[in-house]
C-alpha cells in the first residue's frame, strides 16, 4: 500500500473519534454525551490559551498534542474510570499500531502523544491540564443542566491540575455561569 493510501486510511480511522462518545458522563446520567472529537477540539483550543498564559514559546505544539492525544480511542473506545478497574486496554500499543505505517510523521505523532500521556515535559503538563480543564468545563455545563454529580468531576480534576493558569481558570469556573458568554449579544428590535 502506498504512503498516501496509508495516510488516508489513518484519516478514515480518525473519523471514529466523531462516533465515540465521552463515556464517563453516562455514569452521571448524561444520555448523549459529546464525542471524543468534540472534547479533543475544545481541549486543543483551551491548550492554546493555557500555553500563552504559561508563557510557553510554541502554543501550536500544545494544540497539536491535544489534537492527537485521544487517537488511541479510535481502537479501544473511551473507557471511563469505573470500567478501567476491570478492563485493561493498552492505549499505547493501539497508538503505536495506528502510526506504524506513517513514517517519520507517525513517530512525531507518537512523541506528541507520549508527552501528554506521561506529562514528562512542560508542554505535556500544559496539554494534560488543557485536557482536564476541558472536562471540568463540560462538567460545569452538565451541572447547570441538572447533572449535579458533575461536581465530583470538578473536584477530582482540581486535585490533578499542575499549571498555575489551569488552576486559576478552574477557580474562576466555579464562580461562572456557562450562559454568561451570550448575555448582551442578543439584538432586540
Amino acid at each position: 500500500m502506498s504512503m498516501p493510501n496509508k495516510i488516508l486510511n489513518f484519516f478514515f480511522e480518525l473519523a471514529q473519534l466523531r462516533r465515540i462518545k465521552h463515556e464517563g458522563w453516562r455514569t452521571i446520567g448524561v444520555e448523549n454525551p459529546e464525542s471524543v472529537a468534540d472534547h479533543s477540539l475544545r481541549a486543543a483550543q483551551i491548550g492554546y490559551f493555557l500555553a500563552k498564559e504559561e508563557n510557553y514559546k510554541n502554543p501550536q505544539e500544545i494544540v497539536t498534542m491535544l489534537v492527537f492525544h485521544d487517537i488511541g480511542e479510535c481502537r479501544i473506545g473511551d473507557i471511563h474510570k469505573i470500567a478501567n478497574r476491570y478492563v485493561e486496554a493498552n492505549e499505547e500499543q493501539a497508538v503505536k499500531d495506528q502510526i506504524q505505517n506513517l513514517g517519520e510523521t507517525g513517530k512525531e505523532i507518537f512523541s506528541l502523544w507520549e508527552c501528554v500521556e506521561y506529562q514528562n515535559t512542560q508542554a505535556g503538563k500544559i496539554a494534560k491540564d488543557a485536557d482536564l480543564l476541558e472536562q471540568a468545563i463540560t462538567a460545569k455545563e452538565y451541572i447547570e443542566k441538572g447533572y449535579k454529580f458533575g461536581q465530583n468531576w470538578i473536584e477530582n480534576i482540581s486535585k490533578k491540575l499542575i499549571t498555575k493558569s489551569a488552576k486559576s481558570f478552574l477557580k474562576e469556573l466555579q464562580k461562572s455561569n456557562t450562559n454568561d458568554w451570550w448575555k448582551g449579544l442578543k439584538k432586540i428590535f
